[in-house]
């Protein structure tokens, strides 16, 4: 777990500035002016921003004797002058260099472009970037597996850095293609790869994605050793650690309105705080999608945005894009500060906090994704469904990979499809051994190949596979006060059991029979056979382990079923009796609790603001039209109830924004601290001061 530590220069009101500006466009930079430049940052409470050396078209906007300056470019030294204002400012500039989408280059150097097998491309609203289409009206990918490309981006690097000597550089785009090119195809052959599999081409496209992180990183660290190198690839993947070693810091590109959605951020966010970097969140003012021009989010879905990320140990970015002209759109900033505002008032109380947990989920994305893919803007649909069960349940956690230690949790989640290896089962059996939980669902807990349970769960697969599609659940007993008394529909088929020596919570029940062409019954599928007898145990608990037969959490991801997440809910509540935080709020309230030792206190972030679906979608490359999930109407709540788990009562809780005390009592049977929030409109922190009792928390 990475502390949110002062690092130099790695601000929490940054402000990422995009400016891909076509050379069919005149004036660029003609209004550009310092002072209004530098007064419309300050408006909006910005304390650092990313500036662009070069964009996606492949123009330079600083005198430059390795790429070139944009040929309407009014001012010389653009970037210059936008450093040094900032500077007298005291506003930080890390500085934004484009790498694999660059068209200038792209046409002056052809044979660098990316070839795909399929001349497919990766996800980007409304376009199809590839070297294939060259009638489409979008950048066009540069494959990196070529000397020139490479030397030329270590080039420019060192001369940025010569000149302005930025605290972070920011290196866009870099992702797998699958690429083709000559050159990719004698390297894969030369390797013993197949170019046919698409396995083999993801993988070669890591080698290549690595080799660059290492030359690139050691030219620039070599020569610059403070400045911070962060490699976007619009995703923070699980299970691939190793590609972190070159970065100084992580940035999760997360715009919840431009396809990442509201769930995206969370997950990345709590894999990222494993891998003991400093790292921000990156959401935009846009309504959509980068490079929007005109749209606006709302001021409440950015204070949303930032105080979420605040409370998830991350620092924040907001996407803006320049006009042309160079003139700040102060209205824009009108909208930041807000945000901004409040995340100032909250860094004295994120600096050197931890955020508190004690559940983990095993990634799947982590174990089955090993090889990457293209720029993807959604996580593994169980790696998001899991995740998105804890947050709606106000649980907090991490997400880890199984390689990770269990040390510091009490419960740990295998969503789906988590399969165990020798060694990865003796951990599992060390955790609980130790007093650890484990919860399991689908085919989690069976070895490799799926013929048997490495996790004792009291079952062992049955001979054949469940017939039955969709089958039914029927509990024992109810297993939350919110489920229903009857059997739930299965909208996937779960795994066949017989059971040995665990106790049976819930069995599998039949339909009268499968739905076909010729033999079905009413609208959607058969119903329940009632007199039939149990297929097999559904639910099972051995000791410290659960098991679900059915892959709950991704079926919950796919249907949105609630009584899906009352069943888990129920079993947590069995494994981990007594949770460390809880709410009286709805299930779109988000709670985190972060620990500041040398401070004594405990900061609870509690937010709600519901999300909305609008729109009838965007259309992407992956074939699918998706709505625009937006926060538009966030309510004021009043006397709004939270709790911490905690050994000792404290000093006093105030709130962090007025510094007043808040409402609390401590109930010394249960060890809970009761803490009401007056007035809550998107987000209240409340500051538990220990200063006068070391308490230790529960």
């Amino acid at each position: 777990m990475c502390q949110q530590k002062e690092i130099k220069d790695f601000r929490y009101r940054q402000i990422h500035l995009d400016f891909h500006t076509s050379e069919h466009i005149s004036g660029v930079g003609a209004k550009f002016d310092a002072n209004q430049f530098v007064d419309t940052l300050k408006h909006g409470e910005v304390d650092s921003v990313t500036l662009f050396a070069r964009c996606h078209h492949g123009w330079s906007y600083y005198p430059t004797n390795v790429g070139t300056p944009h040929p309407n470019l009014q001012n010389a030294d653009l970037l210059g002058d936008m450093v040094k204002a900032c500077a007298d400012a005291d506003i930080a500039t890390p500085i934004y260099l484009t790498v694999q989408w660059d068209e200038l280059t792209a046409r002056e150097h052809p044979e660098w472009r990316v070839m795909q097998a399929q001349n497919t491309a990766a996800n980007y609203p409304g376009t199809e970037p590839s070297a294939m289409n060259q009638l489409t009206p979008t950048w066009h990918t540069l494959c990196l597996n070529h000397e020139g490309a490479i030397q030329r981006q270590i080039d420019i690097g060192l001369e940025v850095c010569a000149r302005y000597n930025p605290p972070a550089l920011f290196m866009d785009i870099l992702a797998s293609w699958e690429c083709t090119c000559n050159a990719c195809l004698s390297s894969m052959k030369a390797a013993g790869m197949d170019p046919m599999s698409a396995d083999d081409r993801k993988s070669h496209d890591k080698r290549v994605l690595m080799t660059f992180f290492e030359r690139f990183s050691k030219a620039i660290n070599g020569q610059y050793p403070d400045v911070r190198i962060f490699f976007n690839s619009g995703h923070i993947y699980k299970g691939q650690d190793e590609r972190y070693q070159y970065y100084g810091h992580l940035e999760l590109e997360s715009l919840p309105t431009g396809g990442w959605g509201y769930d995206h951020f969370p997950v990345s966010a709590r894999y990222a705080d494993t891998l003991n970097l400093p790292f921000l969140g990156m959401t935009g003012r846009f309504h959509t999608h980068w490079g929007e021009f005109g749209g606006f989010k709302r001021a409440d879905a950015l204070t949303y945005e930032c105080c979420l990320m605040v409370s998830l140990g991350a620092r924040c970015s907001i996407g803006d894009q320049l006009h042309p002209n160079g003139h700040m759109d102060f209205s824009t900033y009108d909208l930041i500060r807000p945000a901004y505002t409040r995340v100032k008032a909250l860094e004295p109380y994120a600096y050197n906090a931890t955020y508190q947990r004690e559940v983990a989920i095993l990634s799947v994305e982590a174990q089955v994704s090993q090889l990457g893919s293209h720029l993807g803007h959604r996580s593994e649909p169980s790696d998001a469904a899991s995740a998105r069960m804890l947050l709606e349940m106000q649980i907090p956690f991490d997400l880890i990979a199984s390689k990770s230690s269990f040390d510091d949790y009490k419960l740990i989640i295998l969503p789906d499809s988590i399969r165990l290896d020798e060694d990865l089962a003796a951990r599992l059996k060390a955790f609980t051994e130790a007093g650890g939980s484990i919860l399991a669902t689908g085919e989690s807990g069976l070895d490799v190949e799926g013929k048997r349970y490495l996790l004792d769960i009291g079952a062992e697969l049955a001979p054949t596979p469940m017939e039955f599609d969709p089958s039914y659940l029927s509990c024992h007993e109810k297993l939350d006060e919110d489920m229903v008394d009857a059997s739930v529909v299965m909208y996937e088929k779960g795994a066949a059991l017989y059971a040995t020596d665990g106790d049976v919570l819930a069995d599998v029940r039949p339909s009268y029979f499968n739905r076909t062409w010729d033999k079905f019954c009413s609208h959607l599928h058969t119903p329940e056979d009632p007199d039939a007898d149990p297929l097999g145990p559904a639910i099972l608990q051995k000791g410290r382990v659960a098991y679900v037969a059915y892959p709950l959490f991704r079926m919950y991801g796919t249907t949105g079923q609630p009584l899906y997440k009352y069943l888990i809910r129920g079993l947590i509540s069995r494994l981990l009796p007594q949770q460390m935080i809880g709410t009286e709020l709805p299930s779109a309230a988000r709670l985190s609790l972060m620990e500041q030792k040398a401070e004594e206190r405990q900061v609870l972030h509690v937010l709600y603001a519901p999300t909305q679906l609008r729109g009838s979608g965007i259309a992407y490359n992956d074939g699918q039209t998706r709505a625009i999930e937006i926060i538009e109407d966030a309510p004021e709540l009043k006397d709004a109830k939270a709790w911490v788990r905690t050994e000792t009562a404290p000093a006093d809780v105030t709130c962090a924004y007025t510094g007043k005390t808040l409402p609390w009592s401590y109930d010394g049977l249960d060890k809970k601290l009761h803490i009401v929030f007056p007035s809550l409109h998107i987000h209240g922190a409340a500051v538990i001061s220990y200063a006068d009792v070391k308490a230790v928390a529960a």
